[in-house]
């Protein structure tokens, strides 16, 4: 399926979600949330992000709810790419943060400039193999590459670490690697630089 818009530029973005209350070590506390914000508009600034892009991320909260609201902000066009209806999405990857993650979910999916395009079904033994979170981060990689690989910037807010499952922000990084796109220094939750 292809977008009737044809874009400038393809933004894919991958990043971690705002800490669980209970997670251990901090990765994206949310009193980070200020400082990650700005990094990635920044990031944005410098590549001069706009109407005539596309962005290319999922939903859960954190990261990717930032840069969807920074796109849109920027009058881009937003593909939001969930590996689940919405209603089961927000239960693992907005709805444990607070109240106002799910209002900013709904208000990106509400948003004119924004599309939410959920997971098609496995097809094939090899997606079979993969979660869906896997599979997410590859289709929206197939997606952004299917409007021109030159037309690729990949951005990403990682600590550098492996994830808690499969499929999260390391994963999306090593795809990015692996099919030989060019990506933007990550930006640290931490703030700490490399």
């Amino acid at each position: 399926m292809t977008d009737i818009f044809s874009p400038k530029r393809v933004f894919l973005f991958s990043g971690h979600m705002i800490d669980r209350p209970d997670r251990p070590k901090p990765r994206f506390p949310p009193e980070r949330e200020d400082a990650v914000t700005k990094d990635i508009a920044g990031v944005l600034d410098r590549l001069q992000a706009g109407a005539v892009d596309l962005a290319v991320c999922s939903g859960a909260c954190g990261s990717d709810l930032i840069f969807a609201e920074l796109m849109l902000g920027r009058g881009a066009h937003v593909n939001l790419h969930l590996p689940f209806e919405p209603a089961v999405f927000v239960r693992d990857s907005v709805d444990f943060a607070n109240a106002k993650w799910r209002e900013r979910f709904d208000a990106v999916r509400a948003d004119p400039g924004a599309r939410t395009i959920v997971l098609p079904e496995a097809q094939t033994a090899d997606e079979r193999q993969l979660s869906p979170y896997e599979r997410t981060n590859l289709w929206m990689l197939e997606r952004a590459l299917s409007c021109g690989a030159q037309k690729v910037h990949f951005i990403c807010v990682w600590d550098g670490a492996a994830g808690d499952g499969p499929g999260g922000t390391g994963h999306m990084v090593e795809a990015v690697e692996a099919a030989g796109g060019i990506a933007e220094p990550p930006i640290h939750p931490l703030g700490f630089t490399r």
